[in-house]
């Protein structure tokens, strides 16, 4: 995937890391499904945002996340990704640690014909991602290739 700023610009691996990153940031600060930070942002302003992500990984995570919620309007909601069980789940992951789940998963299930945002509309949309993201079941342990193929297959 080249840049929109410049066309001799690749957009990395990395890149998508830092959007997966802030994605979950503001699933987590705004009280939202992942998917509903994906919806609420055009996939044109996505390609923008990933493109200028080696800029914007420089910057505090704080004020990206309060750039985007004003820039792109978005609206908290309702869902608690951190409401687990208590004594049932000991631990939380971090929004790195998701950020990196979900950059593999787009990574390896990603098709020719798709870009970086094309494939990251389409993972973070999956239903896949509701077990992903219920950390008493714990699905995100799981290994990249597990979870890709659990992915194609339809769930766990």
């Amino acid at each position: 995937m080249r840049s929109v700023f410049d066309k001799d610009e690749m957009i990395t691996e990395d890149d998508l890391y830092f959007v997966c990153y802030m994605v979950e940031r503001l699933a987590r600060k705004l009280s939202l499904h992942n998917r509903d930070v994906i919806n609420q942002i055009e996939p044109e302003e996505w390609r923008r945002l990933i493109s200028l992500a080696d800029v914007l990984h420089a910057l505090n995570p704080l004020q990206v996340e309060n750039d985007w919620i004003r820039d792109y309007h978005l609206t908290e909601g309702e869902y608690h990704i951190l409401d687990v069980t208590p004594g049932f789940t000991e631990y939380v992951p971090t929004e790195l640690e998701m950020g990196k789940v979900y950059q593999r998963l787009v990574l390896d299930t990603m098709t020719p014909e798709e870009d970086y945002v094309d494939a990251m509309i389409r993972v973070y949309n999956d239903e896949i991602c509701e077990k992903l993201d219920d950390y008493d079941c714990g699905a995100f342990y799981e290994p990249s290739n597990v979870i890709a193929r659990a992915y194609r297959q339809g769930g766990f």
